[in-house]
């Protein structure tokens, strides 16, 4: 009969010092088993435990690559789900604390992605004359609708190449759930903004007439992210007069209107790249989560860049935040000892369907 899992309960109560040690003893003891994958936007506490780290699309590829019998994913789910996706049968992916989603992704779900498509096909020919797109910010079970619609997923890295292998294929994009990302991307392709409609999924007909749908090249799921959406154009332009030198740098998940003030605009990994590339002297407004906010400002600043953050308010992302020093020792001393806690396992046909649209999107050359 197999033990019981040790309890969390215990974890719960230690210290981040007491965590960190325990988590060094046993990733020595697990070495050879286990890889740890860590996206930019985690804690500090856990990241720095990170084997590999990447934004979204190197991760996806890294999870696709590596031998661990283990991968233990300090991300959020629809990132575990992609690893679970994209590795080998025998291997296992764990996420350390199963409450570490994102707000985004749950804007868009299955039953209203589905409902959509029933609609469009009151004006259109879905499968005919539009290609699905989900943001690889989306559960399992939506990159499986993109797979079997002749869809594909794309991250902020490469959006606006994936746009233009859409376009290859029919004449129209459905693009979910992050309106924000699709929006500039489109933008930064030549389409224009009045060819790109907002689907809300609480109207029937996402709120639009039939000749709006007919017009628009891309229409974009009403979804956000609630991080980005708090930087505002009047915070670059409030720290502008204060530093007129200043570069500008954010994701493209924040509104148009702050993309189009920005100097740069890039994935968390074109972020890191661009500040740590930057001249000494120089000083960026960074509208990103704060986690990488604040690691960048600790890496570069003996380098006299300074980094800050767009917004005067701190709003963190709770479920990126969520795993925590606590949680990643139990999830790790139970796999030591033999147990497997919060696997992640995508059933079929989601798996097999999904994996259709992550290696359509993997095989762009522009991606």
């Amino acid at each position: 009969m197999a033990t019981p899992a040790l309890a969390f309960d215990f974890y719960a109560s230690l210290e981040d010092e007491t965590c960190d040690a325990r988590i060094r003893a046993v990733k020595a003891r697990l070495k050879g088993r286990t890889v740890i994958l860590g996206h930019h936007y985690q804690r500090e506490e856990v990241y720095r435990h990170a084997d590999l780290t990447g934004d979204s699309l190197k991760l996806a590829r890294l999870a696709s690559q590596v031998d661990a019998e283990y991968i233990i994913f300090c991300g959020v789910h629809f990132m575990a789900e992609v690893a679970d996706i994209l590795s080998r049968p025998e291997q296992t992916v764990v996420l350390p604390d199963l409450a570490a989603g994102c707000s985004m992704a749950d804007m868009a779900n299955l039953a209203k992605v589905e409902t959509a498509w029933r609609e469009l096909a009151e004006v259109l020919e879905p499968d005919a004359d539009i290609t699905p797109i989900t943001y690889i910010n989306s559960a399992a079970d939506l990159k499986a609708f993109c797979g079997r619609h002749g869809g594909i997923v794309c991250t902020s890295t490469n959006a606006k190449g994936i746009l233009e292998w859409a376009f290859k294929q029919r004449e129209k994009v459905l693009f979910f759930p992050d309106q924000h990302l699709g929006r500039w991307s489109g933008y930064k392709l030549g389409v224009p903004l009045d060819q790109m409609a907002v689907w809300d999924f609480n109207k029937p007909l996402g709120g639009l007439t039939p000749e709006q749908i007919r017009k628009a090249k891309i229409l974009l799921w009403n979804g956000h992210c609630s991080v980005h959406q708090m930087f505002r154009p009047e915070h670059i332009d409030n720290f502008k007069k204060k530093y007129p030198d200043a570069q500008i740098i954010c994701h493209p998940e924040c509104a148009f209107e702050v993309c189009l003030k920005s100097d740069c605009v890039g994935s968390t990994e074109f972020i890191q790249k661009t500040v740590h590339a930057a001249k000494p002297g120089t000083r960026w407004l960074v509208g990103t989560e704060l986690n990488l906010v604040n690691r960048l400002h600790e890496e570069v600043k003996h380098k006299g860049i300074s980094v800050h953050f767009m917004s005067p308010m701190v709003c963190m992302c709770s479920t990126m935040f969520r795993i925590d020093s606590q949680h990643f020792a139990w999830t790790l001393e139970n796999l030591a000892e033999g147990r497997v806690v919060n696997q992640i396992t995508v059933p079929e046909p989601d798996a097999r369907e999904s994996k259709l649209a992550l290696e359509r999107m993997l095989s762009v050359k522009s991606a």
